[in-house]
């Protein structure tokens, strides 16, 4: 399973360079699974940088793959997640999220660098 982190996200539909690394586990929608908290930060990242139009087709593409909703136990293991490897809350969610369904994170976010399980590539301008 591939879990693409919001900035992976943004970075894939703004067509910026690192957009093939993050094209192979967004498109392979049968192995993606979607945080609803990376919902919420790509629609609020796309409606303030476009419109909520623009922002609710992003939304739909997201959806196509498996979407799950943050429970007590990943926000549990989020809080402990957070401590051992001084993540921010959004960050510790997502890695949390990742671990209880075995999948692999994907992306450009400096925070998650050297964390076993995600796959990291620095953001190129």
């Amino acid at each position: 399973m591939n879990l693409v982190d919001s900035s992976g996200w943004l970075e894939y539909f703004a067509d910026a360079p690192n957009t093939n690394y993050f094209a192979k586990p967004i498109e392979d929608i049968h192995n993606l699974i979607v945080p609803s908290l990376c919902i919420l930060e790509v629609f609020k990242n796309i409606i303030r940088q476009r419109d909520e139009n623009a922002a609710l087709q992003v939304v739909a593409l997201m959806k196509q793959g498996k979407v799950l909703d943050l429970d007590t136990s990943i926000a549990l293991s989020a809080a402990k997640l957070g401590l051992e490897y001084k993540l921010p809350l959004a960050d510790s969610i997502v890695l949390a999220t990742a671990r209880a369904n075995d999948a692999i994170v994907w992306t450009q976010d400096a925070d998650f660098k050297g964390i076993e399980g995600v796959k990291f590539v620095t953001k190129r301008r």
